[in-house]
């Protein structure tokens, strides 16, 4: 009888328990090869990261975002790995134990990026001051909570911002978003679609500050006390939160000697340069891209695990990452702001650009042709067409005879 191949994933997010649920599925076809082994840095068991926002706002408890248990794997919650031994496949965690690998799978993730603020960290200090915390994990969102009649200010209104900003707002604390773009999540909107973010905002509460650059903090006994703008003004400040973007989790990978340029390299196969470790999710890089979102991520796991139960299984070409959100409203009988962009957002030379704006019901659609092809577009407010559209660029689908204006209508043209 042949033994069963140990597979060890790094990594407790949502791309290492879809991977680790389809290995140990218990099926016959996975009983048969695998052993699964997840080494999970965060104590929790693994969650949906993509809903912290309604944590944070309030409309879930942490229980409501939880994952399924993964049958048939063995987790290890709480424990990080702290180097990997490619000569004798061992990884090595911080609690002294030595787990040994066949496969190893590196799902470490991202890291928010701490700004060069003066005043970030105390000389010496290697922890933020109290008050101050990034959005990225639910002990994160846990120390966010308490909120309500604080003073708040969000730096960085890029997607992670804007969600935390709005989040803030609906539990009930002062908020000012500070943003160095010219106008908010600028690398998924044009300008006409990022003021009609701002006025959204507006309506919830949030105090918008666009081409702001913060320079610093002010603290005292240890706790944050207000942000300082490069103008020298200051906001007061109760709690600050760093939405700055995020950064590959690749200084294990680095380490143990595997090649690692912004991400983790990996091939078609989501192989590194050993062959014996993948990366998958926010800390791989495949032809030059790390997508930092769920869906690319997912669906990375989801290939990797075909591989792995059928070596006949296809390669990764790349993901056409769709980015969603959805914001609140300051009361039940208003409306809530709906968001979608895709693909390349900026026309080239020679692009056909269609639009329908309406700000008055905060509506906005705006989609790039290239020749018979969709290649990107941006749609606030009636999301009506979202799926329609998000299905043709996906499938890079020749566009329909029919007149293009008609890709904005309700039914997507249909």
């Amino acid at each position: 009888m042949t033994s069963k191949q140990r597979v060890v994933v790094i990594g407790g997010g949502m791309a290492a328990a879809r991977l680790a649920r389809q290995l140990g599925s218990g099926d016959s076809q996975s009983d048969a090869r695998y052993t699964v082994t997840v080494i999970g840095e965060e104590p929790h068991a693994p969650y949906n990261r993509v809903l912290l926002a309604e944590v944070l706002a309030g409309r879930y408890t942490p229980e409501v975002i939880a994952l399924p248990a993964v049958p048939g794997a063995l987790w290890l919650s709480g424990v990080r790995a702290v180097r990997v031994d490619r000569d004798v496949q061992l990884v090595h965690c911080d609690d002294g134990r030595a787990v040994p690998y066949d496969i190893l799978v590196l799902a470490t993730g991202s890291n928010p990026v701490l700004p060069p603020l003066r005043g970030l960290f105390a000389p010496g200090a290697h922890e933020l001051p109290r008050g101050v915390h990034p959005f990225r994990t639910l002990d994160d969102c846990r120390a966010l909570a308490g909120a309500e009649g604080r003073r708040a200010v969000v730096i960085g209104g890029g997607l992670l911002g804007v969600s935390a900003a709005r989040a803030l707002a609906e539990r009930g604390a002062q908020v000012v978003l500070a943003h160095q773009g010219e106008h908010l999540m600028e690398r998924q909107l044009d300008e006409e679609a990022g003021e009609l973010l701002r006025a959204h905002l507006h309506d919830l509460g949030v105090e918008v500050h666009t081409e702001c650059r913060v320079r610093g903090l002010r603290t005292g006994d240890g706790a944050v006390r207000a942000v300082e703008l490069a103008d020298g003004y200051a906001l007061d400040a109760d709690l600050v939160v760093l939405a700055c973007g995020v950064r590959p989790r690749t200084g294990l990978a680095a380490a143990a000697g595997l090649t690692v340029r912004r991400g983790i390299v990996v091939d078609d196969a989501l192989r590194t340069d050993d062959p014996h470790i993948f990366a998958i999710g926010d800390c791989a890089e495949h032809d030059g891209v790390t997508y930092g979102l769920a869906g690319p991520a997912l669906e990375q796991a989801d290939l990797l695990a075909a591989r792995l139960l059928d070596d006949a299984a296809g390669s990764y070409r790349g993901t056409r990452a769709l980015t969603r959100l959805t914001l609140g409203s300051p009361s039940p009988a208003a409306p809530v702001l709906d968001l979608a962009a895709f693909g390349e957002t900026t026309p080239a030379p020679g692009d056909d650009v269609i639009r329908l704006s309406d700000a008055t019901r905060s509506a906005y659609r705006r989609v790039v042709v290239r020749g018979d092809r969709l290649v990107g577009g941006i749609l606030l407010g009636d999301l009506g067409t979202v799926g329609a559209l998000a299905r043709t660029w996906e499938g890079d689908e020749p566009l329909p005879a029919a007149p293009v204006l008609h890709l904005l209508t309700n039914d997507g043209g249909h």
